[in-house]
């Protein structure tokens, strides 16, 4: 585990609001020269604090309204391996996230969808399909409020 000072924590925090700054800007934020913040930066990335760097999309911007969780619990573990499920949840579009999960259900799934009307076909033509699927328990999202985590 690496140790993380106050300049670590002020680097992640403002990589997390913004990834795509420049280490010359992130060194202004943070007191911080552009070579040493390249040197920290490439720190935390070769110690796997940094796992990588993503693009998020507006969903609704592109034309998906709705998100759903599914709790998801798979009627004969015995007959349909979990890897066979996460394969055949994985290779739907509108499936987002596949967790795997202790409790109530196997699996969580974050599905997107235009609408209500184009959730329920999601649901019942490839998620209801899928083998091994059992109990689905959905639970449509609200509001999301995104945060940067515990640095």
């Amino acid at each position: 585990m690496i140790e993380l000072d106050d300049i670590d924590r002020a680097l992640l925090r403002a990589l997390s609001q913004d990834a795509t700054q420049s280490a010359g800007a992130l060194g202004r934020e943070v007191g911080l020269s552009q070579p040493a913040t390249w040197r920290r930066i490439k720190r935390l990335t070769d110690n796997g604090v940094i796992a990588g760097r993503r693009l998020d999309l507006d969903r609704e911007a592109l034309g998906f309204g709705v998100a759903v969780f599914l709790g998801v619990k798979l009627a004969t573990k015995g007959r349909v391996s979990l890897e066979d499920f996460e394969r055949a949840v994985s290779a739907i579009p509108e499936v987002q996230t596949v967790e795997h999960v202790l409790g109530m259900y196997d699996y969580r799934l974050r599905v997107v969808a235009r609408d209500i009307a184009d959730f329920e076909r999601v649901l019942r033509r490839r998620i209801m399909t899928l083998p091994g699927v059992g109990d689905v328990e959905a639970n449509v999202l609200l509001s999301e409020e995104r945060r940067p985590g515990p640095i």
